[in-house]
């Protein structure tokens, strides 16, 4: 099964990047708020093909195809390039929180043994962070370990295509296991696709959409919402560390101006943060009329925030909807009901819009 996504068809997440970078080399596609406002770092659609052919060929020089490596990285595009360069290697992606400072790793050991990894895949400031607890987790320790961001970029030519086809398993996406042993699902590049064509069309996405997304690029709304979804649309996203997003929430508000994002969102208590922590001077430098869509959900959405206090902050949005992560995304009028999952059609909610044009 192919996927239409605009100029290319796509038929895994691969030859979907692999024709972005062809038909569209020089496009924007990622840029990353490494200080959560002025310094950035930026990928067009060719850099980051190179730089996933250069992980993958040195993956594939390590790993057979099914393989599976853990991805600890901090928000970033170091992150996005190892996961991109998983999939060219067709080694088995699966993201997880890197540690805090003086956190245990038996988060980390228990995705590992039910994943069944065999490398792990990090940067190098955050394998030195690490370092000094693999004394006390000698099967972590054992695993290969490969620090991506010392990787020669000489490498890309001798990537070999690993010919997938679209039900191979693409990554497996883990529970943050903040509250109980994390939990895996299996997602292949069919599943994928299809769920980022659902989101498209129910967010309406398009080539001229821009994305501003501060969600850990772990999973669900992060991953597919803030990284592939960009992708399989064919727009320019504006990415930022949850860290820089909670330590000062207006940071969110003024990439939204600044970049004239159309697309963003988070769970309820992002918008919460904003009435709680921004002031009425603050909102008055703030130019949200470009976002049309903000998307609520990952935990209970609160008719309070979305009818009361936000209405402040989000006056100059289209419509307020909620994201599901793996299920279909939705949006629609006031008051109208829509489906939330492909699979169980009868499942409904409303859909809200604050301050509607």
């Amino acid at each position: 099964m192919s996927f239409s996504t605009g100029s290319a068809q796509a038929r895994t997440l691969v030859s979907l990047l692999r024709s972005r970078a062809t038909e569209q080399p020089d496009r924007p596609a990622y840029s990353f708020l490494i200080d959560g406002e002025d310094d950035v770092a930026d990928f067009n659609y060719s850099e980051l093909d190179h730089k996933a052919r250069t992980i993958a060929a040195t993956l594939q020089s390590l790993a057979k195809p099914g393989e599976r490596a853990l991805l600890i990285y901090q928000p970033g595009l170091d992150y996005v390039a190892a996961f991109f360069g998983c999939l060219f290697a067709g080694v088995i992606a699966v993201p997880a929180y890197p540690p805090r400072p003086n956190q245990s790793l038996r988060r980390l050991q228990a995705i590992v043994a039910d994943a069944q990894a065999t490398l792990i895949l990090t940067a190098t400031s955050v394998l030195t962070s690490v370092r000094r607890q693999l004394d006390q987790f000698p099967d972590l320790e054992a695993l290969r370990w490969v620090t991506t961001d010392d990787i020669t970029n000489g490498i890309a030519d001798s990537w070999q295509d690993p010919g997938l086809k679209d039900e191979a398993l693409a990554f497996i996406q883990y529970t943050s296991g903040s509250t109980m042993a994390p939990k895996g699902v299996m997602l292949s590049h069919a599943n994928v696709l299809h769920n980022l064509s659902l989101i498209r069309e129910c967010f309406q996405h398009t080539p001229d959409s821009r994305g501003m997304v501060w969600l850990p690029p772990y999973h669900d709304m992060g991953l597919i919402g803030g990284v592939l979804q960009p992708l399989y649309s064919g727009f320019h996203v504006t990415l930022m560390s949850p860290y820089a997003f909670l330590q000062r929430p207006l940071r969110w508000l003024q990439t939204i101006t600044r970049t004239k994002a159309t697309s963003s969102g988070g769970p309820n208590f992002a918008y919460d943060l904003c009435v709680r922590r921004i002031s009425d001077d603050q909102l008055e430098s703030l130019d949200l009329s470009s976002w049309d869509l903000a998307f609520n959900g990952a935990e209970p959405v609160r008719n309070a925030t979305l009818a009361g206090d936000a209405e402040e902050v989000l006056a100059s949005i289209d419509r307020v909807g909620t994201d599901l992560g793996l299920g279909i995304g939705t949006c629609g009028k006031d008051g109208q009901d829509v489906p939330i999952s492909d699979a169980e059609p009868t499942i409904r909610i409303p859909a809200i819009v604050v301050g509607g044009r």
